[in-house]
């Protein structure tokens, strides 16, 4: 037994290593991000010539003392923004995707894959109806789920009851895999942010608030050109949000204590991305003399400030909001801005959309594309930013913990296919891209659960 296993592994490290040496590897993940790198690096170096501002530099002390004195108020502050720009958009990093290519692919490999009529050209497998089905069992018909109030015989109340006194008990327990589990039928609102944080395996021990004590010693002694970007985002973002704008204190001190974490390097291990680095003034190019920029190797772009505001519903203590954020990050949400062949990455989430859409609403799929109006085009949004500021945030929240029930993005696709078929008899009738992004444009009132249920379950396959 014990030999065979070994014989196993050591066949699948031969396939993995095999891969990595392979044509789609390479082209899929290093060239690609590394020139879409590049591009990044090149956009926030212009920044720097025009505006004439360091990348980095050591705050005054007076500037110093000021910053400590408003750091619980610094969405008072209103600096000058206007010469800033985000380094780029999700649209700009939908376009790298749609012009990703396997030259293997080209060469006539993959045959069935010619008939995906879609905007990603990378043949990535990707689940259909019933793979999704047996994946997310628990989100069937006859199982109780938080979120929907009338599909099952079950009236709500009493399934709420039973499953707020179970969740109690997985908590008591403190059962990180049974918390998983407990949340695929979703978290009752009361004890949602102890289930996330124990399913995270995050914990409030001094040594955690100590570090986030460093981490904000560090902002407030050291002036990046990230922090303009960051407090640019939020004010694009978040603080134009019905629902957000309180917590802009709370966004800014998360994230600009996220942009000095170091610790979040080590995702660079499991992600095709390489963390962009800078070079001492008049030492370009020389390893030694080279640094990670920012520190935490993640440059922020337009909307990356709402992967945090949702989470400032749950948690009221700096310290635990970072964590949570910082583990939710390094878990999920690097994968919808990086290029990968992950089944959670962007590229991935992308083809499983539209394979969704081809497959099981041709005419629509068929009738968008013909004019102009490329679903993809309108989900991606959604996507990278996993919903946050489309749905309402008790939707919003009860979509989370599906993801960190099942540790998979794979139900974002599922919900912009959802959200598609759901509104499928207005955007048959739309004649432009215009048209069907105005169909589209508010999803604030949409029922996540019972959309995907209908979706998964109820979908002639």
């Amino acid at each position: 037994m014990l030999q065979e296993e070994s014989d196993l592994s050591l066949i699948i490290a031969q396939i993995v290593q095999k891969l990595k040496g392979s044509n789609l590897y390479s082209q899929l993940e290093r060239q690609a991000w590394g020139s879409w790198e590049k591009r990044i690096l090149k956009s926030l170096n212009s920044m720097c010539t025009e505006l004439s501002i360091p990348l980095a530099r050591k705050r005054p002390v007076g500037e110093q003392k000021e910053l400590l004195n408003k750091w619980n108020e610094m969405g008072t502050d209103e600096p000058d923004l206007s010469l800033f720009r985000p380094v780029y958009a999700p649209k700009d990093f939908l376009e790298v995707l749609i012009n990703l290519r396997n030259p293997n692919y080209e060469n006539g490999d993959s045959l069935s894959f010619r008939t995906h009529l879609g905007l990603i050209q990378i043949p990535l497998k990707v689940k259909d109806i019933p793979e999704l089905k047996e994946c997310f069992v628990e989100l069937g018909l006859n199982t109780g789920q938080l979120g929907i109030d009338d599909s099952t015989q079950v009236p709500p109340e009493l399934f709420e009851n039973e499953h707020v006194r179970i969740g109690q008990k997985v908590l008591a327990e403190q059962d990180s895999a049974a918390a998983q589990q407990y949340i695929r039928q979703g978290s009752p609102t009361a004890l949602r942010a102890e289930l996330w944080a124990l399913i995270l395996n995050i914990s409030s021990e001094p040594e955690d608030v100590l570090y986030y004590e460093q981490l904000k010693t560090n902002v407030i002694q050291h002036d990046l050109l990230v922090d303009s970007l960051i407090y640019k985002d939020v004010k694009l973002t978040a603080s134009n949000d019905d629902y957000y704008f309180v917590f802009e204190d709370y966004l800014y001190q998360v994230l600009l204590c996220f942009s000095r974490d170091t610790s979040v390097l080590s995702h660079f291990a499991y992600n095709s991305a390489s963390p962009p680095k800078s070079y001492i003034r008049g030492k370009l190019g020389l390893e030694e003399y080279a640094v990670f920029y920012p520190p935490n190797g993640v440059i922020p772009f337009h909307g990356f400030s709402m992967y945090v505001a949702p989470l400032c519903f749950l948690y009221h203590e700096p310290s635990k909001l970072y964590q949570i954020f910082r583990e939710m990050y390094v878990r999920f949400f690097f994968r919808l801005h990086s290029i990968s062949s992950h089944p959670s990455g962007i590229v991935s989430l992308c083809l499983l959309f539209e394979t969704l859409l081809q497959t099981y609403l041709p005419q629509l799929f068929y009738h968008l594309r013909e004019i102009g109006a490329q679903p993809l085009r309108i989900s991606f949004k959604w996507m990278v930013r996993a919903f946050s500021g489309y749905l309402a945030t008790d939707q919003l929240l009860l979509l989370w913990d599906r993801i960190l029930g099942y540790n998979s993005l794979e139900i974002l696709a599922v919900l912009a296919a959802a959200v598609f078929a759901f509104r499928a008899v207005n955007l048959m009738e739309v004649t432009s891209l215009a048209a069907a992004e105005a169909v589209l444009a508010d999803l604030s009132t949409l029922k996540v659960m019972p959309l995907l249920q209908i979706f998964l379950f109820a979908t002639v396959t």
